[in-house]
């Protein structure tokens, strides 16, 4: 690999990642009724997406109870549930949204420790 090569992929490098630091994040959560266990999974996942993606994200909240065609189409299974429609490749995060290295690794946010 020539000088010029090498130069040439550290530049492609640089503006992927460049890309990916600034990369929109489209989230929809799911909940069950408003309940305790739902107020938590909406603060929890709020927290998250203002500390790591701040002015980066676009969240929706859907309430399974006000729209039960959207869930079913979206097949969900369980509550809560949040979807990371982008950027690609589409992620789901279910059950207890307080884990926030859980969240982390389903938003692509943090690698998995090979330990969990």
């Amino acid at each position: 690999m020539t000088q010029s090569q090498r130069e040439e992929n550290q530049a492609n490098l640089e503006e992927a990642v460049a890309d990916l630091a600034s990369a929109r994040y489209v989230l929809r959560l799911y909940v069950a009724g408003f309940t305790p266990r739902s107020a938590t999974a909406i603060a929890s996942v709020k927290n998250i997406c203002e500390e790591h993606l701040r002015g980066r994200y676009e969240l929706e909240v859907v309430n399974l109870y006000d729209a039960p065609t959207l869930a079913k189409g979206e097949q969900i299974i369980a509550a809560p549930t949040l979807i990371k429609k982008l950027p690609l490749p589409l992620r789901r995060v279910i059950g207890d949204m307080a884990d926030t290295d859980k969240l982390l690794v389903g938003l692509d946010l943090r690698e998995k420790d090979p330990d969990m």
